[in-house]
């Protein structure tokens, strides 16, 4: 592996995401080469250092924008910010394209579907050998973008790989956490998604603040539940890539997967409800009610949201099911 300066980082992926974390990391001083799959939008960037995503922002001088996988081969580390379906195909085109094996950053937050596996493990069935690390955390792209504050969390397999990555990625504005619970802060990613989307339907139902609260309590429970049968650390839980993501994208129309869940709530289709854009949550929920279920992990709130999406109940009677649960204690 190359020497753990990260002079030069690599974004594949140039979504709003993508770029903002392009534009922080240049503005830490990092020269970057950013990846995108459309030629003809990846030209736009490069001549007029604007695109269609995050409208407004210029790009940094720092930033090299391309479409070629191959003008990646001189990156110390790449951040991988891809849809989380689509990781295992563009690792795997990372991976044979450069051969020389160096950090991968997952950025996605999801669970592979077909296989209900971890981005992580993903990473390491594709390219064996190639130190992994995610990064998870409260932030919209935007917000990441504009240069306001915002903290996330990194994790890597060894201690000092996490520690090198959080220097070499933080901003003026974005300050990065580091752990070594790699599990723990991918899984909190993909399970509060699914989550919100539940606390999108409640509000779309106008149920009211005190149920959007229960739902915030009862889902990060939920959470927690899973994340300690997959041996995530209670003190990662409870964290930014746990409750303080949750939190966010439970609370705010900038969620995607909040806002897919206020359609639904609405009286929308599925379909209504995505309107082609991109819901993590709606993809993984049955990925992650599936391993809850081999895991005997209860997670009534995320499989209310997966009857939901296949079509076994309406928004109403999702309500009314979780509400008709037996009475318990709280835990």
């Amino acid at each position: 592996m190359r020497a753990k300066t990260f002079s030069h980082i690599g974004v594949v992926g140039a979504g709003a995401w993508g770029v903002a974390l392009a534009q922080s990391a240049a503005s830490g001083g990092r020269r970057v080469t950013l990846w995108g799959r459309d030629e003809d939008a990846m030209r736009v960037w490069r001549e007029t250092r604007q695109g269609a995503r995050l409208r407004g922002v210029r790009l940094h001088d720092a930033i090299a924008p391309t479409h070629e996988l191959a003008d990646l081969r001189d990156c110390d580390a790449i951040l991988l910010v891809t849809p989380a379906q689509t990781t295992r195909q563009v690792a795997l085109a990372l991976a044979e394209t450069l051969q020389t094996a160096r950090p991968l950053v997952n950025c996605a937050k999801g669970i592979e579907v077909e296989t209900d596996l971890f981005l992580s493990d993903v990473l390491a069935e594709v390219a064996p050998g190639w130190p992994r690390a995610t990064l998870s955390g409260p932030s919209f792209a935007v917000d990441v973008a504009a240069g306001l504050p915002t903290a996330v969390t990194l994790a890597a397999e060894t201690e000092d790989l996490a520690v090198a990555l959080a220097n070499a990625l933080k901003a003026p504005n974005l300050r990065l956490y580091h752990s070594t619970d790699l599990r723990g802060v991918e899984l909190g990613g993909a399970a509060k998604n699914v989550l919100a989307i539940g606390c999108g339907v409640g509000a779309g139902l106008k149920l009211g603040a005190s149920a959007s609260a229960a739902l915030i309590a009862r889902g990060f429970a939920e959470l927690s539940r899973f994340g300690q049968a997959f041996g995530a650390r209670p003190a990662t839980l409870m964290g930014l890539s746990g409750l303080g993501d949750l939190v966010l994208t439970c609370s705010s129309e900038q969620s995607r997967n909040f806002s897919f869940g206020l359609a639904l709530g609405r009286g929308r289709s599925v379909a209504e409800a995505s309107a082609g854009k991109l819901a993590e949550g709606a993809t993984t929920a049955k990925a992650l009610t599936d391993l809850a279920r081999r895991k005997s992990v209860e997670m009534p709130i995320a499989e209310t949201v997966q009857a939901l999406l296949d079509g076994r109940i309406g928004a109403r009677e999702a309500v009314g099911a979780l509400l008709a649960r037996p009475q318990r204690g709280e835990a």
